[in-house]
C-alpha cells in the first residue's frame, strides 16, 4: 500500500543529510483550499483520550543549500544570489509562524531544538541567535535543553562557529557523507576529503557533542573504501555518527540516472563491517543507523522514535502535536516563496501557514508508534505505547504474537525489543503490524 511504503520510506531516510529528522510520516495528499473548514472537524473530533501529553520537541527548517545533491529528495533549495537577500525576511517568517502556532502548544516545555535544512550554518550568527532568542521569549525550555545546528563542509568558519556556541548551539551535526575525495565528487558535494576533515577539527575546537552523518553504498564504493570512511570518522573521537545506506529517492537525479551502486550482498557486508568497527570503537548502536558514545543519544531524535510530540517551523516543516482527544500531523508550505507570502498574511488562523494537516486515526496510532519505536535496538516500554497512542496493547497482542513465534521480536509485561532478525528485517516485522494487513 502506498500510504505505508511512503511511512517505511521517509522513516529510513530520515536523520541522513537529506532528511535527517522531518518527514518521518506520512501526509495524505490533501490540499488544504478550505483549511478552516477542514481544520474545525479535526478539532472538533471524538476520539481515545490521552492521559498525559508526549514531551515537544521544536524542529526550525533552514531550507536552502550551496548546492542542490543529485540524491537529496529533501525540501532544499540552491541559494540563488547572495543569501544575505533573504535571510532577515525568513526569521521575521520563522517568528511569526511559531507566534501563530504558540495557541497550539501553549504551557508546554520544549525539551530539544533542531535547526534542519538545506544547510541552516549558511545563516549568520545573528539570525540564528534572533531565532533562538524569539524561540526562548515565547517558549518555555527545559534546563540543558539540546540545541543542534546543521553544517556541511565548506561553509565552515572558525569564528563563526565559535559565535554559534556562544549564542546557545550546543550540539553539531555535520554532513560529512564521506572522507574520500572521489566519493564526494560523485555524491555532488562542495567539499573534499581535506575540508572534511577540517571541518571536524574546528567543530571539535568549540563543541563537545558532535554528530557526523555518513553514507555507504556509494558509487564505485568498495567494502576496502567505507571502512576507511568509518576508521576515520572513529580516530576523531567524534560523541554520535549517523550511518546511512544511499537510496535513490523518486524526484531526485539520481533516481532519473542512476549511478553504478554496490549491489545488495556488499551493501549487507559493508553494514555489518561499519556496526563492528563502530562497536569495538565503543559506540552504542541504538537506533538502526544512530551510534553514540555513553551519555550522547541525540535527545530530539529519541524523542521522534518514541512517538513525541515536535512542532516545526519553517518551509516544508512537519508537525506532530498531540492533544488530549487527538493527535495531528501538519506540513508548512513548501515552496519557501508561498511560505514567506502566507506569513505575511494579516491573519492568525491556525491553519494560514499549513499545506496539509490530517488527524491520526485510531488505527494508525499504535502502528505509527511501532513503526518508530521498533527501530530502537533496546526497545521499548509497553507502558509508553499506552501513553503516547491511548490504546492497549491488548489491541495487537494477536499481531505480537505471531512476530515472536517467527523470531522478530521479544517482550514480556513490561518491555518489547526487536531482535538481531527483526533488526535486519524490520519491513517484515512491521507488516505483521500493519492495519487490516495492508501490504507494503
Amino acid at each position: 500500500m502506498k500510504k505505508y511504503w511512503a511511512i517505511l520510506r521517509s522513516i529510513w531516510n530520515s536523520l541522513t543529510g537529506k532528511c535527517r529528522s522531518q518527514e518521518i510520516f506520512f501526509l495524505p495528499d490533501i490540499n488544504f483550499t478550505m483549511a478552516s473548514t477542514i481544520s474545525s472537524n479535526i478539532f472538533n473530533s471524538q476520539t481515545v483520550q490521552l492521559k498525559q501529553l508526549p514531551p515537544l520537541s521544536l524542529y526550525i527548517h533552514i531550507p536552502w543549500c550551496v548546492k542542490k545533491c543529485p540524491y537529496c529528495d529533501f525540501n532544499s533549495h540552491k541559494i540563488d544570489g547572495n543569501i544575505d537577500s533573504v535571510e532577515d525576511y525568513y526569521v521575521a517568517g520563522l517568528i511569526r509562524d511559531l507566534e501563530i502556532a504558540l495557541p497550539q502548544i501553549w504551557g508546554r516545555r520544549v525539551t530539544s531544538i533542531f535547526f534542519g535544512g538545506g544547510t541552516p550554518s549558511l545563516f549568520s550568527v545573528r539570525a540564528i541567535d534572533a531565532i533562538l532568542t524569539s524561540v526562548r521569549t515565547l517558549l518555555p525550555l527545559e534546563n540543558q535543553v539540546e540545541v543542534t545546528l546543521e553544517a556541511n563542509p565548506g561553509t565552515f568558519e572558525s569564528k563563526k562557529f565559535a559565535d554559534f556556541h556562544a549564542i546557545g548551539i550546543n550540539r553539531l551535526s555535520i554532513g560529512i557523507q564521506s572522507f574520500n575525495s572521489i566519493h564526494l565528487q560523485n555524491l555532488g558535494r562542495i567539499h573534499d576529503g581535506r575540508e572534511a576533515r577540517y571541518a571536524v577539527e574546528i567543530a571539535q575546537r568549540q563543541f563537545k557533542n558532535i554528530n557526523l552523518d555518513l553514507m555507504y553504498a556509494l558509487p564505485d564504493q568498495t567494502l576496502e573504501k567505507a571502512r576507511k570512511d568509518i576508521e576515520t570518522a572513529c580516530a576523531f573521537g567524534i560523541q554520535h555518527i549517523s550511518a546511512y545506506h544511499l537510496t535513490l529517492e523518486p524526484n531526485t537525479l539520481f533516481h532519473r540516472y542512476p549511478p553504478p551502486l554496490p549491489d545488495d550482498d556488499q551493501s549487507a557486508k559493508m553494514q555489518l563491517m561499519i556496526e563492528g568497527v563502530l562497536e569495538k570503537s565503543g559506540y552504542l548502536n541504538y537506533e538502526t543507523s544512530a551510534f553514540a558514545q555513553p551519555g550522547y543519544k541525540s535527545q530530539h531524535n529519541l524523542n521522534y522514535w518514541l512517538f513525541g510530540d515536535y512542532l516545526g517551523i519553517g518551509a516544508g516543516a512537519h508537525s506532530k502535536i498531540s492533544f488530549a482527544d487527538r493527535i495531528v500531523r501538519q506540513m508548512r508550505y513548501k515552496n519557501p516563496k508561498e511560505y514567506l507570502f502566507k506569513t505575511k498574511v494579516d491573519s492568525n488562523s491556525p491553519d494560514i501557514l499549513l499545506q496539509k494537516q490530517h488527524e491520526v486515526s485510531r488505527n494508525d496510532r499504535q502502528f505509527e508508534f511501532l513503526m518508530n519505536a521498533l527501530r530502537l535496538t533496546g526497545g521499548f516500554e509497553i507502558a509508553l505505547l499506552q501513553e503516547r497512542t491511548g490504546l492497549s496493547i491488548t489491541n495487537i497482542q494477536q499481531q505480537i504474537n505471531e512476530a515472536e513465534q517467527r523470531g522478530l521480536i521479544v517482550h514480556n509485561n513490561s518491555y518489547m525489543t526487536p531482535t538481531l532478525t527483526g533488526k535486519y528485517f524490520l519491513n517484515d516485522l512491521l507488516q505483521i503490524f500493519l492495519p487490516e494487513k495492508e501490504s507494503i
